[in-house]
């Protein structure tokens, strides 16, 4: 029998491949709306939801997908700061795709660096209206500069790489290094202060939230290009916009920005943004915005969709769930350790009371 999934904040991209791939396994409910507790009655009758970094999966969104009947929820990407996991427990299982392609990611940090360091995006606006001059268009040598690198999990690892390829001197800070790594780890002082270059690649946790304040800008040479592929909060955008304006920074490039959920992924372009900090920064001339598309390829986008059913086949078949997320298990706090290291899942979800999810209640 096929299950039904909620797949909320739809967009054609997303379609391609998950249409390619779910073959007679699931019926999919593409749904435009962002999740959020108003939008939950939109998954009555689906035993699944599928979901992004932008919906808003707070305790009162889990609690309405709760009462509506779903008892999993796949995240179609590596982030899940926008989960409240402890509301969660117990009642809805949580997946995410780990590592849909890190080059992805990493090779558009690379390009929002060479663009905002070359000056392309001007260089392109000026020859669109045949302006052939080279004045204000000077860049630096990337060879012999140093880039420091925040966060050295896969991502950060093939920025890594990728800088290496340009001979750049690498420093790196993670509170959890690799053994035996081909670079030098540094304190966060260290790296902010010597780095022409900062590029961040780390996940969204109360320790990293704003690691990037005031007090670290003070900390960076004036030419120092900041990057951001990550999550928009590493970053007090309010900080950096005063850094920019005492011009304590060489500039900036951003594929996310801390209050972005309400604004990308759609067209505003006819439209006054509320939002004077994005307005400021996206004004500035040695500022670059993207749209969270770093990760936006053809092969990770295969992969989302892939990892996605794959997640959700082991969930109905009642098989371990390999890519499950679970603050309990992870704290420690459950009975006789982890379950995740015994391969069982973090909890089993109670069953779902078909009276709850009679679809005639959703058309009413």
């Amino acid at each position: 029998m096929k299950k039904t999934i909620a797949f909320f904040d739809a967009k054609p991209y997303d379609k391609i491949w998950f249409d390619q791939l779910v073959n007679d396994r699931y019926d999919i409910r593409y749904l435009e709306s962002k999740c959020n507790s108003d939008t939950a009655a939109l998954a009555k009758g689906c035993e699944a939801v599928c979901a992004f970094v932008n919906d808003d999966l707070s305790a009162a969104t889990i609690e309405r997908l709760y009462e509506n009947g779903v008892r999993v929820l796949a995240m179609r990407s590596a982030g899940y700061s926008n989960v409240d996991f402890k509301a969660a427990y117990g009642k809805i299982n949580v997946v995410r795709v780990p590592a849909y392609s890190p080059y992805a990611v990493a090779e558009h940090a690379m390009a929002l660096l060479l663009t905002l360091n070359r000056k392309v995006h001007k260089a392109y606006n000026r020859t669109r209206d045949f302006n052939f001059s080279l004045s204000g268009l000077i860049g630096t040598d990337l060879h012999g500069k140093t880039a420091g690198v925040i966060g050295t999990g896969k991502i950060g690892q093939v920025f890594i790489n990728i800088c290496k390829g340009f001979g750049m001197r690498v420093l790196a800070y993670d509170p959890y290094p690799i053994p035996d790594a081909s670079f030098e780890y540094v304190d966060l002082p260290t790296l902010l202060r010597e780095s022409d270059v900062i590029s961040l690649h780390c996940p969204l946790t109360e320790q990293t939230h704003h690691i990037l304040d005031v007090n670290a800008f003070r900390q960076m040479k004036k030419e120092a290009f900041i990057i951001n592929t990550s999550r928009g909060a590493l970053i007090d955008s309010a900080a950096l916009l005063a850094a920019l304006n005492l011009k304590r920074i060489g500039g900036a490039g951003l594929d996310v920005y801390e209050e972005e959920a309400d604004i990308f992924f759609e067209d505003y372009s006819g439209e006054i943004i509320q939002d004077d900090v994005l307005s400021l920064l996206t004004s500035r001339p040695n500022v670059i915005i993207t749209s969270h598309q770093a990760f936006l390829t053809d092969e990770a986008l295969r992969n989302i969709a892939d990892v996605t059913l794959k997640n959700l086949d082991a969930y109905f078949a009642g098989e371990d769930l390999e890519n499950e997320i679970c603050y309990h298990c992870d704290s420690g706090k459950v009975a006789g350790g982890c379950r995740k290291t015994r391969k069982e899942r973090c909890f089993q979800a109670p069953p779902i009371d078909l009276r709850s999810t009679d679809t005639d209640s959703f058309r009413n």
